[in-house]
């Protein structure tokens, strides 16, 4: 029940730093979880991150002292099963743009009576040895984020919060910024005040909100005001920024160092 130490900082209104993977591999998964972060995203939504991938990232995650979470690619029981029975601490997820899709994001994570989720034996429950205890405490130990990345979404955001089992929102600044005819214009004003209504309306509830640092160059500098405008869920990077920003500087660098020999 990795997730239950997480919730508990959110409700206690403490604050949760995790990263994101798009590239499936376990040194990856490792070296994120070895760095000090609470949760590691596994994106499955804009990759080709399969299920089978995904079953042998959890485990990586989980032995270096990270909470797996999965970002799935659609609001479907299918896919939430799937990944929480293969072991995922919880999941976001994505386009939750009315009640009506708060809801099928509930039935899909949560076992009866609150939700529907399906029962089977799998390795979220040790294949069978743990049955009764996992499914006792799943509801609330699974993490069960939202993303709120759509303009629709921001209009319906107190319909969406009036839904029991959330724990939290989580912005989708890209999608969101798309949805607004503003595509990639994340400190563009009307973007600022659609971040801003989500955020005042998780916090009036309760419930923990969340936002995705994108790009590490300008994280670590962005990370002090978005703590302190009242985030608890905060992803900072990616693996493939981590990668792709440090190989490109570190190129940058060295042509500029051979141009002045």
């Amino acid at each position: 029940m990795l997730a239950s130490a997480i919730k508990a900082k959110l409700k206690a209104g403490q604050v949760t730093i995790g990263s994101w993977m798009s590239m499936a591999h376990v040194s990856i998964a490792e070296i994120l979880a070895s760095a000090g972060y609470e949760w590691i995203v596994i994106e499955t939504e804009h990759t080709a991150i399969d299920n089978h991938e995904v079953l042998r990232l959890l485990p990586a995650i989980e032995n270096a002292g990270a909470a797996p979470l999965v970002r799935l690619a659609w609001n479907d029981p299918v896919r939430a099963k799937a990944a929480l029975d293969s072991g995922a601490a919880g999941v976001l997820i994505p386009m939750v743009n009315s009640r009506a899709d708060a809801e099928l994001a509930v039935r899909a994570v949560k076992y009866p009576p609150l939700g529907g989720r399906g029962v089977g034996l799998a390795r979220a429950q040790g294949y069978g040895e743990r049955f009764a205890e996992y499914v006792e405490h799943a509801n609330d130990s699974t993490l069960l984020i939202v993303q709120i990345e759509h303009v629709d979404a921001v209009r319906n955001i107190e319909k969406i919060l009036e839904v029991d089992g959330i724990d939290g929102t989580f912005i989708g600044p890209y999608d969101l910024s798309m949805s607004m005819g503003l595509p990639g214009q994340l400190d563009h004003p009307d973007i600022a005040g659609a971040k801003k209504r989500v955020l005042d309306a998780t916090r009036a509830r309760g419930l923990a909100a969340g936002i995705h640092l994108v790009h590490p160059d300008r994280a670590a500098s962005d990370i002090t005001a978005t703590i302190a405008a009242g985030y608890q869920f905060i992803a900072l990077g990616t693996d493939i920024l981590f990668l792709g920003d440090s190989c490109r500087a570190l190129q940058r660098a060295a042509a500029i160092a051979a141009r002045g020999r």
